[in-house]
């Protein structure tokens, strides 16, 4: 999943500290979510998207096969 936060973050003059105060999270979350190390929640993406004033899907892209999840 792709995630544009750090180019709405830049259009907000918006660090990543203040971001993560906005949606509840630390700052380390923030960085985590950023660089695709960590999938956020529906709770926090859709706190992300009230912040950004963008629908979830303008913040996030699921791109099919990459990272697909292998039930065992």
């Amino acid at each position: 999943m792709k995630n544009r936060i750090k180019v709405l973050r830049a259009e907000y003059d918006m660090t990543q500290e203040t971001l993560a105060q906005l949606v509840g999270v630390t700052r380390n979350t923030i960085i985590s979510i950023e660089k695709g190390k960590y999938y956020p929640s529906l709770l926090i993406g859709y706190r992300m998207a009230r912040v950004f004033d963008v629908d979830i899907n303008d913040i996030f892209t699921y791109e099919e096969g990459i990272d697909d999840l292998q039930s065992e």
